[in-house]
């Protein structure tokens, strides 16, 4: 027979035991309340940080490196004072830099704006002959007409083309070169103007897939150093421009700053720029 012990159940080992259970309730709620505390200061201390010493220094470099656009008109005007065509694009550089990476992006000066050559763009768009350096109208920004036209065409015939036009800003950049803005925008066909009578190039709609056309062959070259878009440039997103066609685009100014390097001692352009 089996002798007869205690049946209860033994002591309980401390070491086993729940330290927050063998801790009074004031305690324990003293302690939790201590723990959200040191969280909550945490979260506090870390939003300070972000908010006063990390995002000013990061918008202060920004600043430093991205010339505020407040003062920059967001569309252009015929010499009627018509609403022209919208600025979507923009770039930093010396005129010798600008003229060197549209060649060598493929794109060709614009002849200056004359009877004689609007007669030869009239006669290359009916006979369907080329013309690279086909002249485009006069717009407006600043007080005076673009100073940098360039296009590119498409086909054989000057009726549809890719173009754009830039204005040299008073104001340069943070790196003390020029700042440019300009339009970009695609020749569709040669018509009436809705607005004038006059004959011209009609644009198409969308402004955002030349801009961004444009800088696909800017850097191409591999001579930017750096592309951003200043979101929300624009606070209209369609209209019409001055012969009347509609245009749509997404606000936005793309913004191509060029190598300090880039010179007219740079390597040839590639095959097939002039």
């Amino acid at each position: 027979m089996e002798p007869v012990g205690d049946t209860s159940d033994p002591p309980p080992n401390p070491r086993n035991q729940d330290p927050l259970a063998a801790t009074p309730e004031p305690l324990r709620g003293h302690r939790r309340a201590r723990t959200l505390a040191w969280f909550i200061a945490g979260v506090l201390i870390i939003w300070l940080v972000v908010a006063y010493l990390v995002m000013p220094i990061a918008w202060k470099r920004f600043a430093a490196k991205h010339p505020s656009l407040e003062d920059v008109p967001d569309i252009t005007h015929t010499s009627d004072g018509i609403p022209g065509d919208p600025l979507n694009v923009a770039l930093v550089g010396t005129e010798e830099q600008v003229r060197r990476i549209l060649k060598d992006a493929g794109w060709d000066p614009a002849d200056p704006l004359s009877l004689r050559s609007r007669l030869e763009i009239a006669d290359a768009s009916v006979t369907d002959r080329p013309y690279a350096d086909a002249p485009v109208s006069d717009l407006f920004l600043f007080g005076r007409k673009e100073d940098l036209a360039y296009e590119k065409p498409v086909g054989h015939s000057p009726r549809q083309r890719n173009h754009v036009r830039f204005w040299r800003r008073a104001e340069p950049a943070p790196d003390g070169r020029p700042f440019w803005v300009g339009s970009a925008t695609f020749d569709e066909r040669v018509g009436l103007s809705r607005t004038t009578g006059e004959i011209t190039h009609h644009i198409s709609p969308d402004l955002d897939a030349e801009r961004d056309q444009l800088f696909k062959d800017l850097q191409g070259t591999g001579e930017l150093d750096e592309v951003y878009s200043e979101v929300g440039f624009h606070e209209a997103h369609d209209g019409r421009n001055g012969g009347g066609d509609p245009w749509h685009t997404d606000g936005n100014l793309t913004v191509g700053v060029i190598k300090r390097d880039l010179s007219a001692s740079s390597p040839p352009a590639p095959a097939g720029a002039k």
